[in-house]
């Protein structure tokens, strides 16, 4: 759907979804869920080596990764959402690297599925919840039918998550000296 013709900007209006929520997203599982985030911020998929700890930092930063001179922050999306560890000694567990801004980081998740392009009409807004429950990290909810099956995909803001103040990343890449 071409984002210019009134439809369009109608349909992204009605959801609270811009013309940029529509486009390519690598989608990836973490337990049961399968959540995707905007290809253009992927630089690389990794098998998950296991990073150097960093002294008391929180339970999701796995450590730190040492990538063509660039110290990489690893994430274990697992635990930041607050779901069970995944062992990682069983070569499932797969480390996608982004470029955020001006930084590089790692997160770490069960499995990547594919690239899947998304129209601004295959994007839901997150529902509203009130009490624990938080969508401020979450853009929409993608559907998408494959093989017969509707999936939902639940889109994330990465930036957004990567950058929140629990997170403790700073802005800019730290190099290797």
């Amino acid at each position: 759907m071409n984002m210019n013709t009134p439809m369009a900007s109608h349909t992204a209006a009605r959801t609270g979804l811009s013309a940029a929520s529509c486009g390519e997203y690598l989608s990836f599982r973490i337990g049961a869920e399968e959540y995707g985030i905007d290809i253009l911020r992927v630089q690389e998929i990794r098998g998950y080596g296991a990073p150097t700890r960093m002294a008391n930092s929180p339970l999701f930063i796995k450590g730190v990764i040492n990538l063509r001179g660039v110290i990489v922050p690893i994430v274990d999306l697992r635990i930041k959402f607050g779901l069970s560890e995944v062992r990682y000694d069983d070569d499932k567990a797969v480390t996608i690297v982004l470029n955020i801004g001006q930084r590089v980081v790692g997160v770490v998740v069960d499995a990547v599925s594919d690239v899947i392009d998304l129209q601004s009409a295959d994007i839901k807004p997150a529902p509203e919840f009130s009490g624990a429950t938080s969508t401020e990290y979450i853009t929409g909810l993608g559907s998408i039918q494959s093989g017969g099956v509707d999936r939902m995909l639940i889109l994330l803001n990465i930036e957004r998550l990567m950058f929140s103040t629990d997170m403790g990343l700073m802005a800019e890449a730290v190099p290797v000296q």
